[in-house]
């Protein structure tokens, strides 16, 4: 089935829904009280777990911890703050008590949140007491942003001290020279999140969530955080695999200045040292590593590092982890085929929205995060395709850990192609891409970039070459995917760019030939659909779309399509494929898993057998 059928099916679903109507409030009737009091309207096994004490109290940034990722020092800034509804014109409330209570970072529509609303317009408002010990011998304090939808403006005791635009990526700022000698300090951020009415980053949060696009999330949606730092400090630490799969090449951002910097990293397996490298910091060094060993789903070997910048006498000292893969397109038997570590390796990924019936953007824990990472991989999958999302640090933290491959899509912006998108909105989505590329081009997990998905936000054909080219440029160390189904819906077109021809095929599986430069996969299959009454979105369309009848017929469907990857995707060269999908996502009941992740629909251990025959299968060929 090409994605137009999938349009067309998903329209008359709506369709049919105003006739047979929906599943009511009533069938979500595993519910649970949240830590304010609000019924979440669909529970997850971690739901009441979360309250204004832990707040996701884990360090949220993993590749860089300052000492250590298990002794960093740092101070949360998530839990209750203030928060109030505007309407864009008003003042911030500087010395102002909010009424209302929001818990960060859960995103205010979520039942988490406490809020459960969305504005387009708000202020969060919290005070702070700074640990002396973090202005001690000259430190500067910083205040970290995981990520803030949309438009975010910082101040810290009236002064602005960041003004950041993007969902999807982090930002901070040194606040020193802006605090009180002594008692509170003020910190006030104002947020503009205009979801889909306006031509940004959204994905697939809309206002008036119906099929396939679901509830938005806006404003603070990741950690807040407090770390004392040098006058000069790291900013970023990036280790990319040379290409002989026996060195790093170490780079690194710093901030507060980079004159007279050195820069010393040491390589550590297995807590030994294996290598180290020093040089003039914010220049690349070369890390070799003594006897290499190769991270890969089955073997996802991660080694850990201990950065020193020195600058006079003052030292930063950091830890982070990387892993030791490369990823490329080679010929195997006369086509092109993608390849880890050099062998040829059949990428078999589930759609990950990343999205959550508690807390809609933001898992409501870190075992929450991890969850469906997990699940993944006991199922059988060595891929994950990130849809349509960029998540926190620590997702990818688990992804590297466990052993998962990941297809990173662009978040989208709201419309179908648009020919008449701004050229200033097109700048905007541009240095959105590359700030993403940026900010995540140290996770090993990570393969290949996905630009667009069916041509969403789309604004012309070329577009998709354009981007590609860029992401390309950004990054020579991974695969580029142009367009996530050039074969469909409404914008079909083939950019013939890239590394990969990637089509839909729904129930599928397709089977796309490689062509003379790029290797083939199937970006999106499956869906088969089925609903556990108490255990869905309440008030959503009954989806007949994909439907099986039972359990039973889910498993045997499952086993059934992917078994023509497996038997027939090596005679045609195919090199991935991704099945719709891990859990269920509010109107859409086709998951693996329920939407709550309380109720496992297929028989792990038959979808696990025929998932690694399949990828022996891809693998030999």
């Amino acid at each position: 089935m090409t994605c137009n059928t999938k349009v067309r099916r998903v329209r008359a679903w709506i369709g049919v829904a105003l006739t047979i109507g929906f599943v009511p409030l009533a069938m979500a009737a595993d519910n649970a009280a949240t830590w304010s009091g609000k019924v979440a309207p669909l529970a997850t096994p971690w739901t009441a777990e979360v309250s204004p004490g832990n707040a996701l109290p884990e360090y949220p940034r993993p590749q860089l911890a300052r000492p250590s990722l298990e002794h960093p020092q740092w101070m949360s800034l998530n839990g209750l703050w203030q928060y109030a509804v505007d309407d864009g014109q008003g003042a911030p409330p500087f010395g102002r008590t909010l009424k209302e209570r929001v818990l960060v970072p859960y995103p205010v529509e979520s039942v988490l949140s406490g809020v459960q609303k969305h504005s387009d317009f708000m202020f969060y408002r919290r005070l702070v007491d700074v640990p002396a010990a973090f202005t001690a011998h000259g430190q500067h304090v910083r205040l970290n942003f995981g990520a803030v939808a949309q438009d975010a403006t910082v101040y810290v005791n009236g002064k602005q001290v960041a003004r950041h635009m993007g969902g999807y990526t982090s930002f901070g700022a040194d606040i020193t020279q802006v605090l009180r000698p002594k008692g509170p300090q003020e910190i006030v951020v104002a947020v503009h999140a205009p979801v889909d009415g306006a031509d940004v980053m959204v994905g697939k949060q809309r206002l008036k969530p119906e099929g396939i696009f679901y509830t938005a999330a806006s404003g603070i949606w990741q950690s807040v955080w407090l770390e004392p730092v040098p006058a000069t400090s790291l900013a970023q630490l990036t280790f990319t695999p040379a290409r002989s799969l026996d060195a790093f090449t170490v780079t690194s951002k710093l901030q507060g200045g980079d004159e007279d910097t050195t820069l010393h990293v040491i390589a550590y397996a297995d807590g030994e040292s294996v290598g180290e490298a020093s040089g003039p910091a914010g220049k690349p060094l070369r890390l070799a590593i003594g006897h290499p060993r190769l991270w890969s789903p089955r073997d996802p070997f991660l080694y850990t590092f201990k950065a020193t910048l020195a600058h006079g006498d003052q030292h930063d000292e950091v830890t982070s982890y990387a892993g030791l893969r490369t990823i490329a397109i080679a010929k195997v038997g006369g086509r092109n085929r993608i390849v880890l570590n050099g062998k040829p390796t059949f990428l078999l990924a589930t759609l990950d929205q990343g999205y959550w019936p508690d807390g809609i953007y933001t898992a409501p824990t870190d075992a929450a995060l991890k969850f469906d990472i997990q699940k993944t991989r006991d199922l059988g999958f060595n891929t994950i395709r990130k849809h349509i999302k960029v998540e926190p640090a620590r997702w990818y933290y688990w992804a590297d850990r466990i052993g998962l491959m990941v297809w990173q899509d662009m978040p989208a912006l709201p419309n179908g192609r648009n020919e008449k998108l701004r050229d200033a909105d097109k700048a905007r989505f541009r240095k959105d891409v590359t700030a993403i590329v940026k900010q995540l081009e140290g996770e090993t997990s990570i393969i290949g970039w996905i630009p667009f998905n069916e041509g969403w936000g789309q604004w012309s054909i070329p577009a998709a070459a354009e981007l590609a080219a860029q992401i390309k440029q950004l990054d020579p160390s991974r695969l580029v995917d142009a367009r996530s189904g050039a074969n469909c819906c409404d914008t079909k077109g083939d950019p013939h760019a890239g590394d990969v021809y990637d089509i839909h095929d729904y129930q599928g599986p397709g089977l796309p030939s490689p062509d003379a430069t790029r290797a083939s996969m199937d970006g999106e299959h499956g869906g088969l659909t089925l609903g556990i009454p108490g255990h869905v979105w309440p008030n959503t369309p009954i989806n007949p779309y994909g439907a099986v009848k039972d359990r039973d017929a889910l498993n045997a469907g499952y086993v059934a399509n992917t078994a023509v990857l497996r038997d027939k995707g090596p005679t045609v060269g195919v090199s991935g494929s991704v099945y719709t999908q891990i859990t269920d996502v509010e109107g859409e009941h086709n998951g693996l898993y329920t939407y709550d992740r309380k109720i496992e629909k297929v028989d792990e251990a038959k979808v696990r057998a025929i998932n690694e025959a399949t990828i022996r299968a891809g693998d030999q060929r």
